[in-house]
């Protein structure tokens, strides 16, 4: 089978899949924006295509479809670099591609017989998802209208797409109903293997002001805190406002914090260079920043033992798509305090793998951690039965990976994919 995966951020959600649809004995061709493509995350030997950043909208065009005309350029360099490939003789059978840059705009245009299974991680609504879930940063009706058009790219892509997945069934219900019959739920996957407790990590620290660093471990006080960037779609500002309580109530409690300070959702700080300096204006007097450590950005091997060291995790966000830094947190067998909000409630059960918490409210969040820290080995179970959902279903070897791979034969064959992924196994009942 020939198979063509296209990511301008290649690999991006198909760094496990492809190496190893190619390891299984399948020709695989890989694309992306040359500005973005990771290879150093692939195996030696795949092929990758890169095409050529494409120009951005024009200048004067309407801000409602600004990104529609990016998206059409974007679709037009990818369709050029993929008659470059015809020329070579590859023509695909199945197509793996993320729809929402216009990546997959004009393939089925080139490659008619081709199946297209699109990568389907979010649908934009003007309600009752991320956008207006925070009256601290409410929309306009301007907000409405631009996210409506926002969706054009999407739907040409549900539009032309023989099959899409979706990671979770939140996601996958964001999208209209007419195609949800269409759409196979299946993670991508968590490397429980790699991901899991190490009872031996150290993470060494520098205190602001200090000149000696600290060295954490398992079963010190560490609350952890991980974002890409400090943003308030995942919560940094509550998160932020819950820090003078939960460090007054537990004075030997350090907090490690991990994320950039620009933006990858939402809009920018209005008075302030980024989110971090605006909740430090705000709440910092009231901190001894020296228990408060801002790391940054990191290497994946620092976030594990980030995740190793921790005493609480704390995972908060909008009802929006949910990160991969929660299901590892969970890997990692971490006591999990999380928002009760609907991408969440579909993985954190409250008491049983984790404990959830309301995400506008400081107050309960220091209250959850600091009782969490009071007590560890009352709820040593949740973070036992945190590690335990993800083997039994989200697993990268044994569950997600098998599946996705499944799913791309099952199209290549004509059969109609299963909806969700198969061979996952049940949770253990509660007290098990």
């Amino acid at each position: 089978m020939k198979l063509l995966f296209v990511h301008q951020n290649f690999p991006g959600q198909y760094r496990h899949l492809a190496p190893a649809m190619a390891a299984a004995g399948h020709e695989v061709v890989c694309m992306g924006d040359d500005g973005n493509v990771l290879v150093q995350s692939l195996p030696p030997g795949m092929v990758v295509v890169r095409y050529p950043p494409p120009a951005g909208a024009s200048r004067g065009s309407h801000h409602y479809v600004a990104g529609f005309e990016a998206a059409v350029r974007r679709g037009q360099a990818v369709l050029r670099a993929c008659m470059e490939l015809g020329r070579q003789g590859f023509i695909p059978d199945v197509i793996c591609a993320h729809p929402g840059w216009g990546e997959s705009l004009f393939l089925k245009d080139i490659y008619p017989q081709a199946k297209l299974l699109a990568y389907l991680e979010f649908f934009y609504n003007a309600r009752g998802q991320d956008a207006g879930f925070d009256p601290e940063f409410p929309g306009t009706l301007d907000d409405t209208f631009r996210i409506r058009i926002k969706n054009s790219v999407l739907l040409h892509g549900l539009q032309a797409m023989d099959w899409g997945v979706a990671p979770t069934r939140w996601q996958a219900q964001r999208f209209p109903a007419d195609v949800q019959h269409r759409i196979s739920t299946v993670h991508d996957g968590v490397d429980a293997r790699l991901v899991c407790p190490d009872p031996a990590a150290t993470l060494t620290v520098t205190p602001e002001g200090a000149s000696t660093p600290l060295t954490l471990r398992p079963g010190d006080e560490v609350v952890t805190f991980v974002n890409r960037n400090l943003e308030p779609y995942r919560g940094f500002h509550t998160f932020m406002r819950a820090l003078p309580e939960l460090l007054r109530r537990r004075p030997n409690a350090q907090v490690v914090i991990l994320g950039g300070d620009e933006v990858s959702y939402g809009s920018r700080p209005t008075n302030h260079p980024h989110y971090r300096a605006q909740y430090l204006a705000e709440v910092g007097a009231n901190l001894d920043l020296s228990r408060v450590h801002f790391l940054g950005k990191v290497p994946y091997s620092t976030f594990l033992s980030v995740l190793h060291v921790s005493a609480v995790h704390v995972y908060l966000s909008y009802p929006f798509v949910l990160s991969w830094s929660l299901m590892e947190a969970m890997a990692a067998g971490c006591l999990l305090v999380a928002s009760d909000t609907a991408p969440v409630r579909e993985v954190v059960r409250n008491g049983q793998n984790g404990l959830l918490v309301d995400f506008f409210s400081p107050g309960q969040l220091a209250e959850t951690v600091a009782a969490a820290l009071e007590n560890p080995r009352r709820l040593e179970r949740l973070r036992r039965r945190a590690r335990e959902t993800i083997l039994a279903r989200y697993d990268l070897e044994t569950v997600c990976l098998p599946a996705q791979m499944r799913l791309i034969e099952d199209l290549a064959a004509g059969r109609t994919p299963s909806r969700g992924p198969p061979g996952s196994k049940p949770l253990p009942a509660p007290g098990a």
